[in-house]
């Protein structure tokens, strides 16, 4: 048997970080500007969140993870990455939960609430998505076609969903509309730490920040929920 304690975390990323980046280089090139539309996709969603339109929010975004899921993950990484084929079809799958909870109306916060710390990270959150993610690799000295973008890539689309999702979603919903992403964060954050990606670090710390903002709305639930009126109900907040 062999030892594990031999292996290092590169040994498992069937790729180097050239041919990773060369990735990122095609996918952008082949769908710029195609990024000002997913970008444009991604504003109105964390809009219409903030405004009480969860059901549109979701409904926005989750044609975003099924491009992502065949134009990324099965056209793509999927041939330095036999896993890629998973990723992909777990993305559309995040897509038709979206959908689901968004025609179902199952766990939207009803209305939302701004003001509160789980409400103000999600927008931070998905803000560091739209904004604030594509700009590491070229601050770090990557070239700006190496740049990651929501609704292109996953990492920035993972992001976003999870401030999204701390917004407009409570309850098990939210939990279950986080399983993907949260996953999908994981693997992203030990494949760049393999590869030596300078916003490894950042990407986890993302992540944990996310879990405990989610937890913490999880711990309010119970004194929101005895604070919400009756007629409570629907997309539109309440004046």
């Amino acid at each position: 048997m062999s030892d594990w304690s031999s292996y290092e975390l590169q040994d498992f990323i069937p790729f180097t970080a050239d041919v990773y980046f060369r990735l990122l280089d095609r996918t952008n090139e082949t769908f710029w500007p195609l990024h000002l539309l997913t970008l444009a996709m991604g504003c109105t969603a964390l809009l219409c969140a903030l405004s009480g339109r969860a059901r549109i929010a979701l409904l926005l975004i989750a044609p975003l993870w099924v491009f992502v899921g065949v134009a990324y993950f099965l056209q793509r990484y999927a041939e330095l990455n036999w896993a890629g084929h998973y990723a992909g079809w777990a993305f559309i799958v995040q897509a038709g939960a979206l959908v689901l909870i968004a025609l179902t109306r199952y766990g939207i916060e009803r209305p939302p609430r701004l003001l509160n710390i789980p409400s103000l990270a999600g927008t931070l959150i998905a803000a560091l998505g739209l904004f604030g993610y594509p700009w590491i690799a070229p601050l770090s000295g990557y070239s700006p076609y190496q740049a990651e973008t929501f609704g292109i890539n996953p990492a920035p689309t993972a992001i976003t969903t999870f401030g999204l999702i701390l917004i407009v979603l409570r309850g098990t919903a939210m939990w279950l509309a986080a399983i993907v992403p949260f996953l999908w964060l994981i693997l992203a954050g030990l494949t760049l730490t393999a590869l030596g990606a300078p916003w490894a670090n950042a990407l986890l710390v993302t992540l944990v920040a996310t879990l405990l903002a989610m937890a913490r709305k999880n711990a309010l639930e119970p004194e929101a929920h005895d604070k919400r009126r009756p007629g409570d109900d629907g997309d539109h907040p309440h004046p």
